[in-house]
């Protein structure tokens, strides 16, 4: 059966399966004070951010040039490496497609531009 318990122990949870499931109010260390405290001031920022205006000409150029440069042709430095008629690996197409999140088309061409070569695609991708 079960064995007899001390008078002092009592049933059901412990100071430690409590100090586990309810997270202490005060915070232990200095780090912990210093982590709580940045995210005190994070979360009373939020309305002073919330209430600047914003430019919308200011907003609409943006954009605009955002989309531009997202236009099939719109990336000025792909356009002026001359495209050849290269064969690319189609893994090589599927790698550009995942970590750069373009479309199969956009790899194609990119791997094209620069030869077949992956890297040079993908370091020419980013620095533009």
């Amino acid at each position: 059966m079960s064995e007899k318990q001390p008078p002092t122990i009592v049933e059901g949870a412990t100071t430690g399966d409590v100090e586990d499931e309810v997270p202490s109010t005060t915070a232990k260390s200095a780090e912990d004070r210093k982590a709580a405290s940045a995210l005190a001031s994070l979360e009373g920022g939020d309305d002073a951010a919330g209430k600047q205006d914003v430019d919308a000409e200011a907003a609409k150029k943006a954009l605009g040039s955002l989309s531009a440069a997202d236009a099939p042709g719109g990336d000025k430095k792909t356009m002026e490496l001359p495209v050849r008629n290269i064969k690319v690996d189609a893994s090589d197409v599927a790698l550009l497609v995942e970590e750069l999140e373009v479309t199969k088309p956009k790899a194609t061409e990119l791997l094209k531009t620069h030869e077949g070569d992956a890297v040079k695609a993908m370091r020419a991708f980013i620095s533009a």
